[in-house]
């Protein structure tokens, strides 16, 4: 199988070497750790016994306090926590130990801000919120650029749009204001934000030849590919219905590398300028974005085997992990279709103890050792009434831009374990994303074994989002390492919504935004149990939505977890919902801000998005430019007009 014979891969680092699971598709089937000795305080215990008892069907309780649809959620990246003084306004109530956050100081809220600043925000936010500029703010940039010169529009986008969303133009630049949030409790996650500035067409060009392999192009028209997992040109500029997440296209391996190089500078920018900083990553600037295709389709087809086969033993409509095969009818039926191979002696075969019986994780490593199971990984094809190969074949150059893809994700982690970095990896799109979650996986089980250092992105909007989570978390515990996530909302729903509607197969996005936001409830609420119970999970609360952090704050009170503990993190976008994170930064939550950087002229995709991001926030909500207006006031007849941050 391609997956296991990358992980063997001539070059990899001696870690990869080292490591008794290698970085691809070798899974051990253990029992779950019983983590004995380790303390649980009785409060969380009688709250999570409690909480089992509400059952993790719905969310309904949490979602009730998110009927009105705030802010559009934030980062599609993480950071780490600053240490800073606590200030006046927040923190912990001595008597029970709960930690209250006000949202509506704008005095605390702003208090890293000048004047300018906040009018700078107020200026750029309005000017967010006008149709007719956004749609045009491409255009109307370059004309600007002609008009003015180079030098001289520049300045007037550090001044404005630039200046309140992009933090410099290299690492040297942005350190003052890293230094200067670090100061007032907020962190930093950076991430170089240069994209190529490519028309449409040769970005379909460049997504058609990626995405298609040489056996593919040989024997166009056949096989039995799923049309989701196929490159189709009228989607093929992935930028389309996409306004917070960077895009890259594959042109050669060499660019490959210098993508792997960038992310390196990242990675010493931000062990250099703060502490346990984070820096952001994305899978398909690594490698042929075919490969995450192919891998994708194999992992979601063997996935969707299992169902069916539950639905067989009747035992359909349960959640993931509550689904349990029993072997003998799996051989029996397995050998009926036509299926070589013993599949009740290999799954006995990994355990010490059988029950007679497997789940979804134990299916899964089906996939994970090659050389057992040539004649086991196949999948009925319910149209032609047939069994058929799982896994597709590669030449021998692209067994080899597998290998290079999977050693630059190794080289990436092993810098940031060097320079005290978290490492966090870019949802994408649904086509991509099994196999980017898989991967990133592999890396967490070889690097997150002490700490968390790789932390994987999941997406609430999609509906298989909570199986995601509590399948990743079980696997967490049963070979023992960290969880780490970040949870957002999502970047890609219109894209996606239509090229599901135009291929033709099922919408992968919950219905609507309340669905959504139980969703990521739902999802957040797991992940705090896990963390209350067995300490070894670490989440994100990547968020713009008031209503969710303060949910965060809830639960975080309810399970008795505190700020110190370094379990919890929050994450917003640099030049937003200020109000959010440095109140949260002053109380002495983790909280950071997703911080890009780059030339002005080559940031300019990055600005453009960004307008048309802050549109639909701007129009959702005003609270933000309200407080920002009655800061303004209060410093103005206080005297306070010509107030400068000291730090």
């Amino acid at each position: 199988m391609f997956v296991y014979a990358a992980a063997r891969a001539e070059g990899c680092s001696a870690r990869l070497h080292r490591s008794s699971v290698g970085l691809m598709f070798y899974v051990r089937a253990i029992p779950a750790l019983t983590r004995a000795g380790k303390e649980i305080p009785l409060q969380r215990l009688t709250l999570l016994s409690r909480r089992g008892r509400r059952s993790t069907a719905t969310s309904s309780s949490s979602s009730s306090e998110t009927q009105t649809k705030p802010q559009d959620d934030a980062c599609q990246h993480d950071s780490a926590r600053p240490e800073c003084p606590r200030q006046p306004g927040t923190g912990v109530t001595p008597a029970d130990g709960e930690v209250s956050v006000d949202f509506d100081q704008t005095r605390e809220a702003y208090r890293s801000k000048d004047s300018l600043e906040l009018l700078r925000s107020l200026v750029v936010f309005k000017l967010c919120s006008y149709d007719f500029l956004v749609d045009k703010n491409k255009k109307m940039m370059d004309l600007g650029g002609k008009i003015l010169g180079q030098r001289a529009f520049n300045q007037l986008m550090k001044m404005t749009f630039y200046g309140q969303f992009v933090a410099g133009e290299d690492h040297r630049a942005i350190r003052p204001l890293i230094q200067k949030n670090q100061a007032f409790g907020v962190g930093s996650v950076l991430d170089y934000s240069v994209e190529e500035d490519i028309s449409q067409e040769e970005a379909e060009r460049k997504e058609m030849d990626s995405c298609v392999s040489a056996a593919e192009k040989e024997s166009e028209g056949e096989g039995h590919r799923d049309k989701k997992y196929q490159v189709h040109k009228q989607f093929g500029d992935r930028r389309g219905g996409v306004t917070g997440a960077r895009t890259y296209f594959y042109a050669d391996e060499a660019k490959c590398d210098q993508h792997m190089e960038t992310f390196i500078k990242c990675i010493k920018a931000s062990g250099g300028s703060s502490m346990n900083g984070f820096s952001a990553i994305k899978m398909t600037a690594l490698g042929r974005p075919h490969f995450l295709l192919q891998l994708s389709e194999v992992l979601v087809k063997w996935r969707r085997f299992f169902h069916f086969l539950a639905s067989q033993q009747g035992k359909d409509g349960m959640e993931a992990l509550a689904q349990r095969l029993e072997l003998n009818q799996l051989q029996e039926f397995l050998t009926h279709l036509g299926a070589k191979g013993d599949f009740y002696g290999w799954f006995t075969g990994r355990k010490a103890e059988s029950s007679g019986t497997i789940d979804v994780i134990d299916w899964n490593s089906l996939i994970d050792d090659r050389t057992k199971i040539s004649e086991l990984l196949v999948v009925p094809n319910v149209e032609l009434g047939e069994l058929e190969p799982l896994l597709a074949k590669f030449t021998v150059e692209e067994e080899k831009q597998m290998k290079r893809m999977l050693q630059r994700m190794d080289v990436l982690a092993k810098h940031a374990l060097e320079n005290g970095v978290r490492l966090m990896v870019d949802a994408e799109q649904t086509y991509f994303q099994p196999a980017i979650s898989r991967l990133t996986i592999e890396m967490q089980r070889i690097y997150n074994r002490k700490k968390a250092v790789i932390f994987n992105t999941y997406q609430c909007y999609l509906k298989e989002a909570y199986d995601n989570v509590t399948m990743d978390v079980e696997v967490s515990r049963r070979e023992g390492w960290h969880f780490a996530a970040k949870l957002v909302r999502g970047a890609y729903m219109y894209q996606e919504r239509d090229r599901a509607k135009e291929i033709g197969y099922e919408d992968p996005i919950n219905p609507d935004y309340e669905s959504t936001n139980r969703m990521y409830h739902r999802c957040l609420d797991f992940v705090l149990d896990e963390i209350a119970l067995h300490g070894n999970a670490n989440v994100m609360v990547a968020s713009h939505n008031e209503d969710t952090v303060k949910h965060t704050l809830s639960r975080m009170n309810e399970l008795g977890l505190l700020p110190r503990e370094n379990k919890v993190y929050f994450g917003q976008l640099l030049g937003m919902c200020d109000q959010i994170s440095f109140p949260l930064g002053q109380a002495g939550f983790p909280v950071y801000k997703y911080v890009p950087y780059g030339p002005v002229n080559e940031v300019m995709p990055y600005l453009s998005r960004r307008a048309q991001e802050n549109r639909g926030f701007m129009k959702g909500a005003q609270k933000e430019r309200e407080l920002l207006w009655k800061e303004l006031k209060r410093r103005l007849v206080s005297g306070e007009l010509l107030y400068r941050p000291v730090y």
